[in-house]
């Protein structure tokens, strides 16, 4: 084998192939026929989307574990680790997992290059492959249809929302994006859209693939009431379910599209209502509007564009404040920081920009003139997340609450920093 150790596995990865991200399906492909690998699971759930796809798997990963499925699930980026990525039965893999998957995957794939991200799916599906599961929820990485998990044919596949990101990989607008993403629909099978803002390259793309789609606000929706909500679907209805454990405004609608891809997977899947409750009240996932009670209170949120910023300034303005918010916020070059410092001007009072260990992140000297200009409030330099944290509890009064977003990259960090586990 290669390397013993899951660090000089990735190291090596990340250098390996000439394009960081370099779509297409053809090397997952030809390395998944050389190593026998068929379906990682009995079921196969694959998730898309701009924004929500992490919340949708946890839901799906926690009632279907509930109600007594074997259930692994592929994600990413990770925050911490990155054995959070695959995980069976809600465990994490283990270092020895992945080293195992790596030599395989190495030793079948000869001289062919591979990107990290594809080393990564192929690892995923070798150990889930090998877990004897009911079921496999995969997470696509970046788009759809060229992504690597698209080599899998899935039983149900769901698009939770469009919005503008990744746009010089997948296109300048929604209906580009849109049509990208709608690339894991399949022929006569369930395809679930989680919003209610539908491009029509999403509706197009289905009618072409002869997919059977399923529309949040047509076909399936959620009624909210003062103790919970209901979720209505195209047959059945599920009554006086529990608030989602995951905080954050878009919660009710990523719970109901949750619930759709398990109607759309009967009757292969079959959910009692008491596991559904079970597994919304009791679903937790960092870093999605994850609230950290003290004083100053600590919010953490991935969210790293602006569809997701204007769902943050939601958010918190569901849960008001008495004192400042201070926002430590690191972010990728490829996003645009001025638009979602704007969904944000009115909640955050004082900026506290950061550098990234990410080689793609904004200099924070950069993102804080940016940061000023775009709101007219002030914001701070400081080198990494560490010391953006550090100044703004040094900032804070016991009234005050420190917000962490922009990204992956910021809040993973922060989890560190606070001593949070994931």
């Amino acid at each position: 084998m290669r390397f013993s150790s899951l660090q000089d596995w990735l190291d090596w990865q990340q250098s390996l192939h000439p394009r960081a991200i370099d779509l297409g399906l053809d090397r997952v492909r030809t390395v998944l026929g050389r190593l026998g690998l068929v379906r990682p699971a009995a079921c196969v759930l694959t998730i898309g989307g701009t924004n929500g796809k992490g919340s949708v798997v946890a839901y799906l990963d926690a009632i279907l574990r509930e109600a007594g499925y074997d259930v692994g699930t592929f994600t990413s980026p990770h925050l911490v680790r990155y054995n959070e990525r695959v995980r069976v039965g809600g465990r994490c893999a283990t270092d020895a997992e992945l080293v195992e998957a790596f030599g395989l995957i190495d030793e079948a794939r000869g001289d062919l290059s591979l990107t990290y991200f594809e080393w990564n799916a192929l690892a995923a599906f070798s150990i889930l492959g090998g877990a004897g599961l009911d079921a496999a929820v995969l997470e696509v990485g970046l788009g759809g249809r060229l992504d690597a998990v698209n080599v899998i044919d899935p039983d149900v596949a769901t698009i939770v929302s469009v919005g503008l990101d990744h746009l010089d990989w997948l296109g300048p607008t929604v209906e580009d994006i849109g049509r990208e993403k709608a690339g894991i629909f399949r022929a006569d099978r369930p395809a679930i859209f989680g919003s209610r803002r539908v491009p029509l390259s999403v509706i197009d793309m289905a009618s072409r693939l002869g997919a059977r789609l399923r529309r949040l606000g047509v076909d399936f929706d959620f009624v909210e009431r003062p103790d919970g909500w209901d979720y209505v679907g195209l047959g059945s209805r599920r009554a006086e379910l529990p608030l989602p454990a995951i905080a954050g405004a878009a919660q009710l609608a990523n719970a109901a599209t949750a619930l759709a891809v398990l109607e759309a997977s009967e009757p292969s899947l079959l959910v009692p209502d008491e596991c559904v409750r079970r597994g919304l009240a009791t679903t937790r996932i960092a870093g999605r509007f994850q609230v950290v009670e003290g004083q100053p209170e600590w919010i953490l949120d991935v969210a790293h564009n602006a569809d997701a910023a204007g769902v943050l300034a939601q958010s918190l303005a569901t849960r008001p404040c008495r004192g400042r918010t201070l926002a430590v916020c690191g972010i990728l070059g490829d996003k645009d920081v001025d638009a979602i410092a704007r969904s944000l001007a009115s909640a955050v009072d004082e900026w506290f920009a950061v550098g990234l260990e990410e080689s793609r992140g904004i200099e924070p000297a950069e993102l804080a003139q940016r940061l000023e200009a775009a709101t007219g409030r002030p914001a701070q330099v400081r080198r990494d997340v560490a010391e953006g944290c550090a100044a703004a509890s040094g900032a804070a009064r016991q009234d005050d609450r420190i917000l962490v977003f922009g990204s992956f990259h910021a809040v993973g960090p922060a989890l560190e920093w606070l001593g949070l586990a994931v």
